[in-house]
């Protein structure tokens, strides 16, 4: 059997038995040392990091920061690297030590990422052995404390987002991921792509459906899904209140299909208001409905008698969402050319996202309001709209969160997210970092916002060398251009004249169009 298949079988043991733990555990077991358990976690977590991570790494690294993370648990512990051995020891006595001449340089350690991180976690796995027999502190810690701590430490040398989060955690995140869709169950990874139905409350519509607890979803609404794509089987689970869904099943060798109609869904996220002609979209997150609300509301504004003479979408304090409605929002604003790219070392992480609708604006002006909560997939739409000119971005700095993770469950119930891929504007630029740069700038006060406003009225726009210079900017961007570039137009929270100067551009063609750019 090789580790996949023990990992796979590990996993169904616990999502099957509802105890984030392998199939009997002892009620001491999150307290002690399981040494195939932990292998695996560590060859799992390693071989991600070394073949889909954004960044290069040696091997000999991620042990060594590894080892170096278990002295946040135990501050007697130490890690010395000289003349090419590794050696960990206690309170200054010694606990171990191993050559790292097995481990290849990062350049050459992609392409066996699989090999080097069993060897890697061979090694960890020895040293852990050594620290937890010699240190009652990480006994009474627990081995998933451990490896909480030497993932945290890996991390810490890697990227600000990628991150090991505990099983507890990372259930609570699967909820929140997966979601219940007014239907009454989740979804969970099986065996070889499968999903599975790992929890249906009694009393539940899937219940009274004729869904059963461990029943595998082949397709929803005709769509075949899998478990490799589990946030799109999540999304084509959301649906509007009241609305129904086909689900085609396998129970043991049946093949069924069943129709469920969905409950009530939380509050939306959007909030759609009239003002002066103006249609202002304020969107609070990116959820599975958003685009669907988005094209709902902007098809009522604009097949009325008086549709309105422009839009402001609302981006402020929007930490983001899920990135494929960032692009089919952008979608519904443009007509064609590119809405996104995406670069990483793994061949897969390179991705282009192009427009093939209509914009349902019309051509009607639009402005994005953000500031410097706005973050992720808002910052994605605000760059795809603003390089394509397709929108005046009014506000400040934003967040500047441009990194893609990718989930990978671990045998013990956790997860760790490992960025792989970093998000480009349409003409390139990478928003990690650097942001979205207004092209009118809100946080430096109301006075230079009228001057700006004037300018822009006269032809001229303030901002327009700064936006050039971030428009030219290519990964890695030096510390000091991002400071200097994000300076321009500090972060701040949204400002109350922020409304003020999106009406401003409306009621100004010749302001906005100076604003917008080419």
């Amino acid at each position: 059997m090789t580790w996949r298949s023990v990992r796979a079988c590990l996993l169904l043991a616990m999502l099957l038995a509802g105890l984030g733990l392998p199939s009997g555990a002892s009620a001491q077991q999150g307290q002690g040392f399981q040494r195939q358990q932990v292998q695996i976690i560590l060859r799992e977590g390693l071989s991600a990091i070394l073949e889909r991570h954004l960044e290069s790494a040696a091997p000999s690294d991620l042990v060594l920061w590894s080892l170096r993370g278990l002295s946040a648990v135990d501050p007697g512990l130490a890690v010395q690297v000289q003349g090419g051995t590794l050696a960990l020891s206690l309170q200054g006595r010694l606990l171990g030590e191993r050559p790292l001449s097995g481990l290849l340089p990062a350049a050459a350690a992609q392409a066996l990422a699989d090999e080097q991180a069993s060897r890697a976690a061979e090694m960890l796995l020895r040293f852990y052995i050594e620290a937890w027999n010699a240190s009652a502190t990480l006994q009474r810690a627990g081995a998933n404390r451990m490896l909480q701590a030497g993932f945290d430490e890996i991390f810490n040398h890697l990227d600000p987002y990628s991150r090991y989060i505990d099983a507890e955690e990372a259930e609570a995140a699967r909820q929140r991921r997966v979601g219940q869709s007014g239907l009454g169950f989740r979804l969970a990874a099986g065996q070889r792509g499968a999903l599975v139905i790992a929890v249906l409350n009694p009393g539940s519509i899937a219940a009274q459906g004729g869904v059963r607890e461990g029943d595998v979803l082949l397709a929803i609404d005709g769509v075949p899904v899998s478990s490799r794509r589990i946030s799109q089987a999540a999304e084509l689970l959301e649906g509007p209140s009241g609305s129904s869904v086909e689900l085609t099943l396998r129970r043991g060798r049946q093949q069924l299909t069943l129709v469920l109609q969905r409950d009530s869904q939380g509050g939306q996220a959007l909030r759609a208001e009239w003002s002066e002609g103006i249609l202002w979209l304020h969107l609070r997150a990116f959820s599975t409905m958003t685009t669907e609300w988005i094209i709902e509301a902007l098809n009522s504004a604009f097949s009325g008698p008086t549709p309105p003479r422009g839009v402001v979408l609302d981006l402020r304090g929007n930490r983001g969402g899920l990135l494929g409605q960032a692009m089919t929002v952008s979608d519904a604003f443009l007509t064609q050319g590119v809405i996104a790219q995406s670069a990483g070392r793994h061949p897969e992480a390179r991705r282009v996202w192009e427009a093939g609708g209509h914009d349902l604006a019309r051509g009607r002006p639009v402005v994005v309001l953000v500031d410097g909560r706005t973050a992720s997939s808002a910052e994605i739409v605000a760059a795809a709209l603003s390089d394509r000119a397709r929108a005046v971005v009014v506000g400040s700095a934003t967040l500047g969160k441009g990194l893609i993770q990718i989930v990978y469950p671990l045998a013990n119930g956790a997860e760790v997210l490992v960025s792989w891929s970093r998000v480009l504007a349409p003409l390139g630029w990478p928003v990690q970092g650097l942001g979205i740069i207004p092209a009118v700038c809100t946080s430096l006060g109301a006075d230079s916002l009228r001057g700006a406003l004037q300018a822009l009225s006269q032809g001229t726009s303030p901002m327009a060398p700064v936006l050039q210079r971030l428009r030219q900017a290519r990964a890695p961007v030096p510390a000091s251009e991002v400071a200097a570039l994000r300076a321009q137009c500090p972060p701040a929270e949204g400002r109350p004249w922020d409304q003020e100067a999106a009406r401003y551009l409306i009621d100004h063609p010749a302001a906005y169009q100076a604003a917008a750019g080419p």
